[in-house]
């Protein structure tokens, strides 16, 4: 059972309803499906449950979303950085901290291999261009692995086209952190934790392709 984050949005229609909704894009459930797993939805909720929540669950993936605050950490707002989600940092920033602490294998996705960074102390870009093709538009570029990380055990090619879509990254790396794959520009865009825990964070969006692979190492890793 592989538990993955939500957004939280305050005002959705659908029907005749115009209600406050917990959404998940329909790819995540989809890329754990096609990796041999089961999904549980996990929105936004007190952080103090967050240890709980995680110990029904085998694996967690915090997904992509909205800018981290950079008050998280201890940076001042820049100009392009996207409105705050504080309660979905919290609840995140608590289930890496529950993930990390019970040895629950953990994977993070765009944002949230930006949020696992941030709370191991670490710091972002944020902003960069390059990585998008435009609003809305998912790109594609090259990523290569770091020779004798997990992530090059996961995929071992020497390069692999990924989909995309941020516009920040890693900065400063943050407590025990190593770099397992970079963008052919240089931008970080995977990072792990040597483990055990299995903790491997990846910034390019695996449920917007076919390639199952990262998420079938998490799966293997929560069973």
């Amino acid at each position: 059972m592989i538990g993955v984050s939500t957004y939280l949005d305050p005002s959705v229609r659908w029907g005749v309803w115009h209600l406050p909704a917990a959404l998940l894009p329909a790819g995540y459930p989809r890329l754990v499906r096609a990796a041999g797993g089961l999904t549980a939805m996990v929105p936004p909720d007190d952080p103090a449950h967050a240890a709980e929540v995680v110990a029904r669950l085998d694996g967690v993936v915090v997904a992509g979303g909205p800018d981290v605050a950079p008050e998280r950490y201890g940076a001042a707002r820049e100009e392009r950085t996207g409105p705050p989600a504080p309660e979905r940092d919290a609840w995140e920033l608590a289930l890496i901290e529950a993930a990390l602490s019970s040895g629950t294998p953990l994977l993070g996705i765009c944002r949230g291999m930006q949020l696992m960074n941030v709370a191991l102390g670490g710091t972002l870009i944020q902003h960069m261009d390059g990585h998008t093709e435009g609003i809305g538009a998912f790109g594609t570029h090259t990523v290569k692995p770091v020779p004798g990380t997990l992530y090059e055990s996961i995929v071992p090619d020497a390069s692999t086209d990924v989909p995309t879509y941020h516009h920040q990254a890693v900065d400063r790396l943050g407590r025990d952190l190593m770099v397992s794959a970079y963008a052919e520009d240089g931008t970080i865009e995977a990072v792990e934790l040597p483990g055990p825990p299995w903790a491997l964070g990846v910034q390019w969006h695996p449920e917007m392709g076919e390639d199952t692979r990262v998420m079938a190492a998490l799966v293997r890793a929560a069973s």
